[in-house]
């Protein structure tokens, strides 16, 4: 039903946090981080690799940075492509592991922009965020641009999720808009899917480590406020990537973090593949909602450790997905998944997700 890929695998150095995008020519460009280990940043480095024939095999890979240096690290790039065929980078580089509200001057965010389909890049461009875990860089029908992250709340000292948006291409920017923040509620790494130019829905993590749903917001003025926070039944959920396959269904890939005692090695062995739709998005309960879960993948490795992922669909309905995993690899590997919207739910004419 599943079938996977080698994307990359070095064994001399752990691979990890991976995101792709479907370019204007047809590839697929891979990025991701390299690091010594998920808790260990003292060498960190963002790579690309591409695709050309529907990630069934990989080209070398290639950095896009050179290593941190000075205290900081590279974390977490996300991809886009844009609507007049450029792609977009971005990714967050971080001065200190102690990621609070006091440490504001050290969470620098850099967008990277190619105009030839990842072949070469812009010099990279320093954003207004303060904050970790960026979204990519979201293109509303009418052209707005978000972009957004994570940080300590000064008000709840819960961590908040925040936005920038920009109607001129990233010219200027807007102040920060909270998108969450909620006492009690450490809402964290959120995923934007427009609904619509002025109805977005933000999927977010919640970082207690109890194994809660993930939860969500949403605005229906075009990102300007935010409504309260409310659960999603996907259990334990981390690290959402959310997007609309062809069919009108919403995809959400993720992590399982069961929470419990442990870190790497106990919590993060499995992740997932979930299917929803647009009125449980927008329902005002956890009760209105309804998902299907899917098994992505499961770490076999005692010290395991998965569950970023990424994800395209081709217009002819296949989904990959990029995720990093250790399984049968010394260090992480970042792993390519292919299937289609049937192999999580056979498709009937009454739900209206099939002509």
């Amino acid at each position: 039903m599943i079938q996977k890929f080698t994307v990359s695998r070095d064994d001399s150095i752990y691979e990890a946090f991976p995101d792709v995008t479907l370019t204007a020519d047809g590839r697929l460009l891979c990025v991701f981080e390299e690091c010594t280990h998920h808790g260990k940043r003292d060498f960190t480095r963002i790579a690309i690799t591409e695709s050309s024939d529907r990630g069934r095999t990989w080209s070398p890979k290639r950095a896009l940075t050179e290593p941190g240096k000075d205290g900081f690290f590279w974390n977490c790039a996300r991809a886009s492509t844009l609507s007049d065929g450029r792609v977009a980078i971005v990714v967050d580089y971080i001065g200190s592991d102690k990621r609070t509200k006091d440490y504001h001057h050290l969470l620098k965010n850099f967008l990277f922009i190619s105009h030839d389909h990842g072949e070469t890049w812009d010099e990279p461009i320093l954003l207004p965020m303060l904050g970790i875990m960026p979204d990519k860089l979201i293109e509303l029908p009418n052209g707005r641009w978000l972009i957004s992250c994570h940080v300590c709340s000064d008000e709840t000292n819960f961590i908040k999720t925040l936005l920038h948006y920009s109607d001129d291409q990233g010219s200027t920017w807007s102040d920060p808009v909270t998108v969450a923040d909620q006492d009690g509620l450490h809402l964290c790494e959120l995923s934007i899917l427009p609904i619509d130019d002025q109805v977005l829905v933000a999927l977010h993590r919640e970082n207690s480590f109890e194994g809660w749903d993930a939860y969500k917001t949403i605005s229906r003025d075009g990102g300007l406020t935010w409504g309260p926070a409310i659960q999603l039944p996907i259990p334990a959920c981390h690290r959402p990537t959310a997007g609309w396959l062809k069919d009108g269904r919403a995809l959400i890939t993720c992590r399982l973090m069961q929470g419990g005692q442990g870190w790497v090695g106990w919590w993060t062995q499995t992740s997932l593949a979930v299917l929803t739709d647009k009125e449980s998005l927008l329902a005002d309960s956890r009760k209105g909602a309804h998902t299907r879960i899917m098994p992505l993948d499961y770490d076999r490795s005692p010290e395991s450790d998965t569950g970023y992922t990424g994800w395209v669909q081709f217009d002819d309905g296949e989904i990959y997905v990029v995720n990093y995993v250790l399984d049968d690899a010394p260090k992480a590997q970042i792993r390519g998944y292919s299937f289609h919207p049937e192999d999580i739910m056979l498709p009937t004419k009454e739900r209206g997700w099939v002509e």
